[in-house]
C-alpha cells in the first residue's frame, strides 16, 4: 500500500472482473409459420419490409404520416425521454474515469482579543492563500461501475424501442382514422344519393295523390322512409368532423387546421392484392415491445451484478496536488507546495443482511422482467395472429357485401320501374329502396373494415418500421 500507483495498475488488471450473472439472450420457442396466413401469389403480394401506407398508394395519407412522425407532441413528449436516458448513460460512463476537481481559497481573519489574549491587535489579523487540484478514482474490482453503464445501456436501448413502438402506434392510429373518414364520406355520399331517390319518389307520390291517384298512407310512408334516410346526414357529418379534427391534432395542428384539406371527397384507398406474413421468427425480430422488454430484462441482470458488488470492498484512489502560503507572492513556490494520496477502502460486509436483501430484490425483478419478456411474445404472435384472421375473413366479406350491393341497386332499379309501369306497389319501392341503402352502406362500412383490418396488420407486424421512420435516425448513440 506504500505506492497507490501499484494498486491502480492491479485495478486495470482485474477490470475483466464482474460479479453478478452475465446477460444471456433468451431465446424464444416460436412456430415455423402463422397458423391464419395465407398463401398468395408472389407477383401480386405487398411484404412486411415495406411501409404499408405506400402500398395503399395514397399521398394525403403519405403526407399526413410523414407530418405526424415530425410533429407530433407524444412523440416528442418520447424522445426527450429517450434523450434524458442517453445523458444519464453518458454520465454513468464518467464513472469509469477518475474524478477532477480544482479550488482555490482566499482568506483574510482576525481573531478577538479573547482568542488570542496578550497578542497585540495588528498580530491578530492573518492571511492565507491556497490553490489544489483532487483526484478521486473508484477501482473497479468487481465490475460495480461496469454493470451499472450496462444497466444504463439496456435502459436506453428500451427507451429507443418504446419510441419506435410509439412510431407504429402513432402512423398506425393516423392510418386507421384516414381510411375510417373516407369510409364515413363513401356512407355519407351513399345517404345522400338515396334520400334524392327517395325524395322523387316521394315527389311522384304527392304528384299521383293530387291528380286522385294513391293515398295519404302511401305519402306519408314515402315522407317517412326519406326522413329517416336524412337524419344519418348529420350523424355521419358528426362523425367526420370529430375525425378531421383528431387527424389534425395527431399531426401536431390544431383541430380545424386540415377541415378544408379533408372536407374534399376522396375514395377509400385500394387494398393489396395479398400479404406476406414473414415468419413468426422475423415478427419477433421486428417487434419493438419485445425489444425494448428484452432490453428491459438486460437491465434488471446486470443491477444484480451492481447489488452484488457491495458483498466485496469498494477501493477509492484519491490524490490532491497543490500550493499554500500565508503571501499570495509565495503561493507557487517550492516550499509551498501540498500533496495527498490516499487509498480507502469502503466494505459493507457488517451490513451484509441489507446488501442480501437488495440483491434478492433484483433478483426477483430480474425474474418478473423474464416473464414479461416471455408474455410479450405470446402477445405479439396473439395480436398477429388475430391480424391475420381479421383481415382475411373481411376480404372475404367484402365478396358478398359487393354482390348484396349490386343485386340490391338493381332490384330498387325493377321495383321502380314496375311502379312506373303501374304493375308494382309503393311498399315494393320502399322497401327495394331501404334494402338498397343498407347494402350500399354495409359494403361501404366492410371496406373500410378491411382497411382497418390491414392497418392493423401491419401495425402487428410492424411492417416497414425498421428503416421507413424517420426519427429512428437520431436514436443511435451509444
Amino acid at each position: 500500500m506504500r505506492n497507490p500507483l501499484t494498486v491502480a495498475v492491479l485495478a486495470a488488471l482485474l477490470t475483466a472482473c464482474a460479479v453478478g450473472p452475465n446477460y444471456v439472450r433468451p431465446t424464444p420457442d416460436a412456430p415455423a409459420h402463422f397458423v391464419r396466413a395465407e398463401t398468395a401469389d408472389a407477383a401480386a403480394t405487398v411484404h412486411v419490409d415495406n411501409a404499408f401506407w405506400e402500398s395503399l398508394d395514397d399521398p394525403q395519407l403519405s403526407a399526413l404520416i410523414e407530418q405526424t412522425l415530425s410533429a407530433n407532441h407524444d412523440l416528442r413528449i418520447a424522445l426527450s425521454r429517450y434523450d434524458a436516458a442517453n445523458a444519464l448513460l453518458r454520465g454513468a460512463k464518467f464513472d469509469r474515469l477518475p474524478t477532477l476537481t480544482a479550488q482555490a481559497n482566499a482568506t483574510d481573519s482576525r481573531l478577538s482579543a479573547d482568542q488570542a489574549p496578550g497578542i497585540a491587535r495588528d498580530d491578530r489579523d492573518g492571511k492565507s492563500y491556497d490553490a489544489s487540484v483532487q483526484l478521486g478514482w473508484e477501482l473497479d474490482l468487481f465490475g460495480r461501475v461496469r454493470r451499472n453503464v450496462e444497466a444504463h445501456r439496456a435502459d436506453t436501448d428500451a427507451l429507443a424501442a418504446d419510441l419506435q413502438a410509439l412510431q407504429i402506434s402513432l402512423v398506425a392510429e393516423v392510418a386507421n382514422d384516414y381510411v375510417t373518414l373516407r369510409g364515413l364520406q363513401e356512407r355519407l355520399q351513399v345517404s345522400q344519393q338515396t334520400a334524392n331517390s327517395q325524395a322523387d319518389t316521394l315527389r311522384l307520390v304527392d304528384s299521383g295523390l293530387a291528380a286522385g291517384r294513391g293515398t295519404e298512407f302511401d305519402s306519408a310512408r314515402a315522407r317517412a322512409q326519406l326522413e329517416t334516410t336524412s337524419a344519418q346526414v348529420p350523424a355521419l357529418q358528426t362523425q367526420i368532423a370529430i375525425i378531421e379534427h383528431r387527424l389534425a391534432v395527431l399531426s401536431g395542428q390544431p383541430p380545424g387546421a386540415l377541415v378544408a384539406e379533408l372536407d374534399a371527397q376522396k375514395p377509400l384507398p385500394t387494398l393489396p392484392v395479398a400479404i406476406d406474413a414473414g415468419t413468426p421468427g422475423e415478427l419477433l425480430r421486428r417487434r419493438p415491445d419485445i425489444a425494448a422488454a428484452e432490453f428491459r430484462l438486460h437491465a434488471a441482470t446486470a443491477r444484480i451484478g451492481v447489488a452484488t458488488a457491495d458483498l466485496f470492498p469498494r477501493f477509492t484512489l484519491g490524490g490532491l496536488l497543490g500550493t499554500q502560503a500565508i503571501d499570495r507572492g509565495a503561493l507557487f513556490e517550492r516550499d509551498s507546495e501540498t500533496r495527498v494520496v490516499a487509498l480507502g477502502v469502503d466494505w459493507s460486509f457488517l451490513d451484509v443482511g441489507r446488501v442480501r436483501a437488495r440483491i434478492a430484490a433484483t433478483n426477483a425483478d430480474a425474474a418478473g422482467d423474464l416473464a414479461r419478456y416471455e408474455q410479450a411474445v405470446l402477445l405479439a404472435l396473439e395480436d398477429t395472429e388475430n391480424a391475420l384472421v381479421r383481415y382475411g375473413k373481411a376480404r372475404a366479406e367484402d365478396h358478398y357485401l359487393q354482390l348484396a350491393a349490386a343485386d340490391s341497386t338493381r332490384a330498387a332499379e325493377l321495383a321502380r320501374t314496375r311502379y312506373d309501369a303501374g304493375v308494382g306497389t309503393l311498399l315494393e319501392v320502399l322497401d327495394a329502396q331501404r334494402n338498397a341503402l343498407q347494402a350500399q352502406d354495409a359494403l361501404a362500412q366492410g371496406r373500410t373494415r378491411s382497411l382497418t383490418g390491414l392497418v392493423e396488420l401491419f401495425r402487428a407486424m410492424a411492417g416497414g418500421w425498421p428503416t421507413k421512420l424517420p426519427s429512428r435516425e437520431r436514436v443511435v448513440e451509444r
